[in-house]
């Protein structure tokens, strides 16, 4: 038989269902970044290449349920709010991210990334406020940063560093100024949970002058270290 004659395939095989590995769908307040305090749905897809020493969803590494875009789609609805936020672990590490957000897109919200940093960010929807982490030294990820991604950067996007120590805020304030980095888009400043306090962190800012923006994880004052919250 020519390959011309072939039977076509039916639909579920000729185009697989796009799946993703998820470890929760939940509705909370967004605790950073400049959409802070809006309610907000959180898809947190399941696994990660990093290891940040201040990792506090390490229960998404593992685990998780297959669940198909139509599916996450039914279940971001049911919760009657604009704002999606996908997060992880890591959400570009899987490559199945990418239509996900296009189709949140697609369907009228105002959508969020959460990502480290590490990945390649080119392929993002357009549409998609991209919350890009910039590893500091004592992440210990700093040598995963992926520098390539600034110049992709746009106004719409912002990055966020992480700050563990004195030593970090001097190495951020370093890369602030090398890449001009406040001439993309905004940039965050956030104390590491119990190892920078706000108050000093504030303080350095404000000392320097900085152009850049405070932030605290506004769900850790609320709910503490309480999953889904």
């Amino acid at each position: 038989m020519a390959a011309d004659d072939l039977p076509l395939a039916p639909p579920d095989q000729a185009a697989p269902t796009v799946r993703l590995k998820i470890t929760e769908v939940f509705l909370s307040l967004q605790g950073e970044s400049s959409y802070v305090g809006w309610p907000t749905v959180f898809v947190r897809l399941t696994g990660c290449p990093l290891r940040c020493t201040y990792c506090d969803t390490a229960y998404a590494f593992h685990g998780g349920q297959w669940r198909t875009v139509p599916e996450l789609l039914a279940e971001v609805a049911g919760h009657g709010v604009r704002h999606v936020c996908v997060t992880g672990g890591e959400p570009l590490a899987q490559k199945n991210c990418l239509p996900l957000l296009t189709a949140l897109c697609d369907a009228g919200y105002s959508v969020s990334l959460e990502t480290s940093g590490a990945l390649d960010i080119a392929g993002v929807d357009p549409r998609v406020a991209r919350i890009v982490d910039i590893k500091t030294p004592d992440s210990g990820e700093a040598a995963r940063n992926r520098w390539d991604n600034l110049a992709l950067l746009s106004p719409r996007d912002e990055l966020k560093f992480v700050l563990c120590s004195r030593a970090d805020y001097d190495w951020a304030v370093e890369r602030l100024r090398e890449h001009r980095l406040p001439e993309r888009c905004a940039v965050l400043f956030s104390p590491s949970h119990k190892q920078v306090t706000p108050r000093r962190l504030a303080d350095w800012i404000v000392a320097d002058r900085l152009p850049v923006r405070f932030q605290t994880q506004l769900h850790k004052q609320l709910w503490g270290e309480e999953p889904g919250r």
